[in-house]
């Protein structure tokens, strides 16, 4: 593991973007990936994410099983909530430049 890099998910700084998409999280991760002109980093693991700049990640978290969307996207960062929150309204203009909706969290969700 090289230095910065995490293996466990979320950080101290999260913005947490919601998505009503049924859609998987491998799929999902790839979107990312191809909007932020990233890749997806540490698949086929428990804790996958997409480098979204240095010090700044995005992570999708799934409903649990049986539960309808929404999905979540947390955009982290080890670095400040500003540099998360910058991040997050960019890969939220990106994603619905492709045709996903991104709203608000709802109280409970996030």
């Amino acid at each position: 593991m090289s230095m910065g890099m995490r293996d466990t998910p979320g950080g101290p700084f999260v913005v947490t973007l919601v998505v009503d998409l049924p859609i998987t999280k491998p799929d999902a991760l790839e979107v990312i990936a191809f909007v932020s002109d990233g890749e997806v980093e540490h698949a086929r693991t428990a804790y996958p994410r997409v480098g979204l700049a240095p010090h700044v990640w995005a992570e999708v978290a799934i409903p649990k099983f049986a539960d309808p969307p929404p999905l979540a996207v947390d955009v982290c960062s080890d670095a400040s909530l500003a540099l998360a929150r910058a991040h997050a309204r960019r890969l939220a203009e990106a994603l619905e430049r492709v045709g996903w909706t991104i709203r608000d969290p709802r109280p409970g969700e996030a």
